[in-house]
């Protein structure tokens, strides 16, 4: 057994194998494979690089032997790494456009080979494409998209375009299979688009701790930028522009009402926090104080009371069309946030625009919802979204 002096500990003898690099390894959890994965000589590390993930093998030395490649180059996620015997590897991967699909990495001479394991899908994108592009936010961050449309679209900016995102908690938006939401939004000549923004770990621990307490506004001059950036590159403009977000994304969704009423035509906003005042007396409100602060304390307050959505609903003020949706027995945000909020903006909006309330008696915050209901959602604000930004099927 070894033993150290008093103040000594084991760190300091620790040698570097694999020395820290531009992505942040992913470590285990309920979502994300377990890093490093190890074969009889080979370690392979997975990182996320601002949302897609790419795999490193290295020696047990810690030399570097490069990237495992794709079967196709696409912005992707792994998962399910599992070493084999003899050497070989078996990894997932997701995508925008396809559904997890498994290959296998052959450690004799590198090459990846798919399997016969995969996820089908009625739902085909063929004839769409991803790519990857960056807006720049009010301090000069540059903050990752990932853009969703059909081969060949124009950009002729008037696109229907959703642009999505969360930025909280420390949860990544990683490429994940699209489905028929995003199908139906491409076949009515639409575009999707997913931001990595702060306040998500994308770019490890410090993207989040950038979008988190007093540093929260962050989060939404990011989004802001991206809807800015989307306009000024011709892929949509004001009046085909929608957002989407829930819970924490809802917050956002809040926030891009009430600061940037005039930036997007219509809003989806699910299961969010408005009132950033009171939230902490909720019932689940003191597991919040974590990532957005305490009323407690003086400069959290301010900042918390700075963007607050209810408290700067202005009246008389043009305000999007908005579908704001929550469930009756959600046990993580109290839904009277919905309510007053959608009060408020409907008691001041001077658009003309609709402002709906959709609550549900058979959901709550979303997770374990039937596939009924899930239906259901998904139906109402694919309808609402179709009606408002004037989209119909080819």
């Amino acid at each position: 057994m070894l033993k150290l002096a008093p103040g000594v500990s084991e760190f300091a003898k620790a040698a570097t194998v694999v020395a820290e690099g531009n992505g942040s390894i992913i470590t285990a959890d309920s979502n994300t494979p377990r890093s490093p994965t190890l074969t009889h000589d080979t370690m392979l590390v997975s990182y996320i690089v601002g949302g897609p993930n790419e795999v490193q093998a290295f020696g047990l030395d810690g030399k570097a032997r490069g990237k495992l490649p794709l079967p196709l180059p696409q912005i992707a996620a792994f998962g399910n790494i599992e070493a084999l015997p003899g050497g070989d590897v078996l990894f997932g991967v997701s995508t925008y456009l396809r559904p997890r699909y498994y290959a296998r990495w052959h450690a004799a001479d590198g090459k990846i080979a798919e399997t016969k394991l995969a996820v089908d899908s009625p739902v085909k994108f063929d004839d769409a494409e991803v790519t990857r592009e960056f807006a720049t936010s009010k301090d000069g961050t540059k903050v990752p998209l990932n853009i969703i449309r059909r081969k060949g679209t124009k950009l002729d900016g008037a696109n229907p375009t959703l642009l999505h995102g969360y930025g909280g908690y420390g949860v990544s938006q990683q490429p994940r299979f699209a489905g028929p939401t995003t199908r139906l939004l491409l076949d009515g000549g639409g575009i999707y688009v997913d931001a990595n923004i702060r306040g998500g770990s994308e770019f490890g621990e410090r993207w989040h701790e950038q979008g988190r307490l007093t540093k929260k506004q962050n989060v939404f001059d990011d989004f802001a930028a991206a809807g800015e950036y989307l306009i000024k590159a011709k892929y949509t403009d004001h009046a085909h522009l929608a957002m989407l977000g829930g819970s924490n994304g809802g917050l956002l969704m809040g926030v891009m009402i009430t600061q940037h009423p005039q930036l997007a035509h219509a809003v989806i906003s699910s299961v969010g926090i408005y009132d950033m005042v009171r939230v902490e007396l909720d019932p689940n409100g003191s597991f919040n104080t974590t990532e957005f602060g305490t009323v407690k304390d003086e400069a959290q307050f301010k900042a918390l009371y700075a963007y607050s959505p209810y408290h700067h609903v202005r009246q008389g003020e043009k305000y999007p069309a908005v579908l704001m949706m929550t469930g009756a027995n959600d046990g993580r945000v109290n839904p009277m946030h919905s309510r007053k909020f959608t009060a408020a903006l409907q008691a001041a909006t001077a658009s003309g625009l609709p402002v709906y309330l959709r609550i549900s008696t058979k959901s709550g915050h979303g997770i374990g919802s039937s596939l009924d209901e899930r239906i259901s959602q998904s139906a109402d604000w694919m309808a609402f979204l179709f009606d408002q930004l004037g989209m119909k099927l080819d």
